[in-house]
């Protein structure tokens, strides 16, 4: 089995800072893209940032130039830094990985997702 830990969320003023962690453990063989989404109260779940490789990035409209994600490939860990954080960007946020398993019978790749974080912005 696979499983993704978050940490890093909480509380922040408007146009402060959070750095957002999630590290993939378990039977992976290797990661192909890692990406972060976040679903705000009644909202459906959106993308935020995905990382495929060095060069091979994407951000949601609504947050590039403020947040930046990358990865530890040595760690199966991907990083979200968010600045000038705004209060439309409270929201629960979760990561997931597109992991390739090698099994006796195969090798697979299945998407997985992590438990989610909270990051609030308020004064």
């Amino acid at each position: 089995q696979v499983q993704l830990a978050e940490s890093g969320g909480g509380l922040v003023q408007p146009g402060g800072s959070l750095r957002l962690s999630c590290a993939a453990s378990g039977s992976i063989f290797s990661i192909n893209a890692m990406g972060w989404y976040r679903q705000a109260p009644g909202k459906e779940r959106e993308l935020v940032a995905v990382f495929r490789s060095v060069g091979n990035t994407n951000y949601a409209d609504s947050v590039k130039g403020r947040f930046t994600i990358s990865r530890d490939n040595a760690k199966n860990t991907v990083y979200l830094q968010m600045n000038s954080l705004k209060p439309e960007d409270t929201a629960v946020y979760y990561c997931n990985a597109d992991v390739i398993i090698k099994a006796t019978t195969g090798v697979f790749e299945n998407r997985y997702w992590g438990q989610g974080t909270q990051v609030t912005v308020s004064s």
